[in-house]
């Protein structure tokens, strides 16, 4: 419960920075994508985050991977008329969404290899005597 609650204190993962050599380096992000492979977050012109571990992708919030949520939602982005923009980009702290992929990857990874180890310790037979137990002392 601590890693979902405060997952902005995670630890990043330790995912290797791409910086483009002809491009200057700019925090700013636009909008962020995914490589083909999907082994790599490009935040912006300048930066890219890999490689990404599978796992992360396996953590969801209903039918995608969190990670790609993240993606999505922190991006630019402009109302139908082009008058109202949101932008998630921070001036107080310009490498916020850069270290959030960071920390998204890491919670992912932590989540996932905790369902596995519980998968591995609580068998349903567990599950369904403890349940029934649960009956039989309210009724």
């Amino acid at each position: 419960m601590d890693l979902h609650l405060n997952y902005e204190q995670a630890k990043e993962y330790p995912l290797e920075w791409f910086e483009k050599d002809d491009v200057p380096f700019s925090w700013r992000v636009e909008q962020m994508h995914l490589s083909t492979d999907r082994r790599v977050v490009v935040a912006n012109e300048s930066l890219r985050l890999g490689p990404l571990p599978p796992e992360c992708f396996e953590y969801r919030l209903g039918n995608r991977p969190v990670l790609e949520w993240v993606i999505d939602q922190y991006q630019v982005k402009k109302d139908k008329q082009g008058k109202i923009i949101s932008d998630p980009n921070s001036l107080n702290e310009p490498e916020y969404i850069v270290r959030l992929v960071g920390k998204v990857v890491t919670v992912s990874v932590e989540t996932v290899k905790l369902v596995n180890e519980l998968a591995q310790t609580v068998k349903m037979e567990d599950w369904l005597d403890t349940r029934v137990e649960a009956e039989e002392t309210t009724a």
